[in-house]
C-alpha cells in the first residue's frame, strides 16, 4: 500500500455537523459581556460587525483588519467561560477557515508580533471537558496550524463533563480526532514528535479497549505511518504492536482493517533498517500465530488487491526470514510455514546460503534438543529439504542429519517417531509422486497423529 494512495481516513460528520449547526443559531449577546466588562467595547464592536458580514464584506474586513480579527478572537477565547459561547466562537472561526485556508495567516502574524505561537493561544482549550470544543480545537491545531501538539485521545476513557454526550457520540468525536492524527503523521518530523510524547502507548491502549473497527482502522493508519519512518520502526520494538494488532487480525471481519494491519506488519519488516529489528518483528509475528492467519487469509478472495500483495511476500522472502529466525530461536512450532508446500518449493534451496547454516541448526536441533515437538518440527523440515532440493539427500547425508533422524524412529513421543518416519521415508525413496500418495493415505489413517501435527 502506497502512502501516497492512502486516501481512507474517514472522519464521520453528521453529528458534529448537526452540533455545529445547533451552535451557529443561538446568537450570542455580546452587549451583555461587554455590559459586565467581560469584553472590551473595541472587541465587541469589531465581533458584532463581523458576524453579520457577508462573505465578500468578510474578506474585506480581514483583509482590513487582519490584526484585530485575530486579537478579538483570541480575547474572547481568553475572558469567556461560558460553553455555550466558546463553543459559538471556535465555530466561527472554523467557518472563517473553511471558507479560506489561507486566512490561517492573520493568526500567525498576529502571533509573531506578540511574540507568541499561533497554537498556544489553543493549547489550553484542550483540557476543557466539553467534547465539541476539544474538537473544534483539535481540528484547528491540526488541520490548519499543522502542528503536533494534542497529547492524547479524549474517547472511552474520557469524562464528557456534561453528561449530555451519549457514548455514540463520543465515538464520532474521538474518531475525528483520530482522523485529524492522520493526516498530521503523513509528515515524518511529526511522526517522532508523536512518538517521543508516548503516543505510541495512547494507540495501543485505545486498540486493547476493545473500539470499533472504524477507529481500529484509524489507530492501525496510524501505525503504518509510523512504520514508514526506518528510525521509528527501531523504537517500535518498545510497545506490544505486533501482538495487538495481530489479536485484532485474528477477530475482524472488516476487509479495511484487515488490509491496514497486513500493511503495516509489511513496513515494519520493510522499512526497518537493521537486521536485528526485521528479526525480532518477524519472531515476534511467528509467535502470535501472524503466519497461520496469513494462510487462512490467502485461501480467501479479496477485491482489494494491496491485500493480496501483502498477503503474498509471507510466501516469499519476509516468509523465510521468519523461518530464519523461528530456527534460529530453536523453539519451532507447527506453523503454517512448515507446512507449506509453496514455501518449501521456492525456498528449500535458501537453506544452503551462508555455508548451510539453517541446516546446520536444523540437524542440531535433532541432536541436542528434549522437547518433542522441536524434534519433531525438525525431522518434517529435514524431509522437506530433501524432496525439494534435488541434491539434499547428500548435504544431509554430510552433516549427519540422516542418522540423527534415524535415531528418533522409536522416540517415546507418537507423533516424533511419525514424523521421524517420514523424513526417513523421503530420504530413501526416489519415486516422490508415488511416496506422496503414500504419505497422504498414512495420514488419513491416523487422523488423531495428523490432527496434532
Amino acid at each position: 500500500m502506497d502512502i501516497r494512495g492512502a486516501v481512507d481516513a474517514a472522519v464521520p460528520t453528521n453529528i458534529i455537523a448537526a452540533k455545529a449547526a445547533e451552535v451557529r443559531a443561538n446568537k450570542v449577546n455580546w452587549q451583555s459581556y461587554l455590559q459586565g466588562q467581560m469584553i472590551s467595547a473595541e472587541d465587541c464592536e469589531f465581533i458584532k460587525k463581523f458576524e453579520i458580514a457577508g462573505s465578500e464584506d468578510k474578506q474585506a474586513i480581514l483583509t482590513k483588519e487582519g490584526h484585530q480579527c485575530a486579537k478579538t478572537f483570541l480575547n474572547l477565547m481568553a475572558h469567556i467561560s461560558k460553553e455555550q459561547t466558546v463553543q459559538y466562537i471556535l465555530t466561527l472561526i472554523d467557518d472563517t477557515l473553511q471558507e479560506n485556508h489561507q486566512r490561517v495567516n492573520i493568526f500567525f502574524d498576529y502571533a509573531k508580533k506578540t511574540k507568541n505561537t499561533a497554537w498556544s493561544y489553543f493549547l489550553p482549550m484542550l483540557n476543557r471537558q466539553d467534547l465539541f470544543t476539544v474538537h473544534m480545537v483539535s481540528c484547528y491545531q491540526f488541520n490548519y496550524v499543522g502542528v503536533f501538539i494534542l497529547n492524547k485521545l479524549h474517547g472511552t476513557g474520557a469524562e464528557p463533563g456534561t453528561g449530555t454526550i451519549s457514548p455514540s457520540e463520543s465515538s464520532q468525536y474521538v474518531q475525528c480526532v483520530a482522523g485529524c492524527l492522520q493526516l498530521m503523521l503523513r509528515v515524518n518530523e511529526y511522526r517522532f514528535a508523536w512518538v517521543e510524547a508516548d503516543g505510541v502507548n495512547c494507540i495501543t491502549a485505545v486498540l486493547s479497549n476493545k473500539c470499533g473497527f472504524q477507529l481500529q482502522y484509524q489507530m492501525i493508519f496510524c501505525v503504518w505511518l509510523l512504520a514508514f519512518s526506518p528510525q521509528l520502526c527501531e523504537q517500535l520494538r518498545r510497545y506490544n504492536v505486533v501482538p495487538a494488532l495481530s489479536d485484532i487480525l485474528q477477530e475482524s471481519v472488516k476487509e479495511k482493517v484487515t488490509r491496514i494491519i497486513l500493511a503495516a506488519f509489511r513496513n515494519l519488516l520493510e522499512k526497518s533498517a537493521e537486521r536485528e529489528t526485521r528479526q525480532e518483528y518477524a519472531l515476534a509475528m511467528i509467535q502470535c500465530k501472524v503466519l497461520k492467519q496469513l494462510e487462512n487469509l490467502d485461501q480467501q478472495k479479496y477485491d482489494d488487491e494491496d491485500i493480496t500483495d501483502d498477503i503474498n511476500p509471507h510466501t516469499l522472502s519476509t516468509c523465510f526470514q521468519q523461518y530464519s529466525s523461528e530456527l534460529k530461536s530453536g523453539r519451532l512450532e507447527w506453523s503454517p510455514v512448515h507446512k507449506s508446500e509453496k514455501f518449501w518449493r521456492e525456498n528449500a534451496v535458501r537453506l544452503n546460503e551462508k555455508n548451510y547454516e539453517l541446516l546446520k541448526i536444523l540437524t542440531r536441533l535433532l541432536e541436542v534438543s528434549d522437547d518433542p515437538q522441536v524434534i519433531a518440527v525438525a525431522a518434517h523440515d529435514v524431509g522437506e529439504y530433501v524432496r525439494h532440493y534435488p541434491r539434499g539427500k547428500r548435504v544431509i547425508e554430510q552433516l549427519g542429519g540422516k542418522q540423527l533422524v534415524m535415531n528418533h524412529m522409536h522416540h517415546e513421543d507418537q507423533l516424533v517417531r511419525y514424523n521421524a518416519l517420514l523424513a526417513v521415508q523421503k530420504l530413501m525413496v526416489h519415486n516422490w509422486e508415488y511416496l506422496g500418495k503414500q504419505l497422504q493415505s498414512t495420514e488419513q489413517s491416523t487422523p488423531a497423529v495428523a490432527a496434532r501435527s
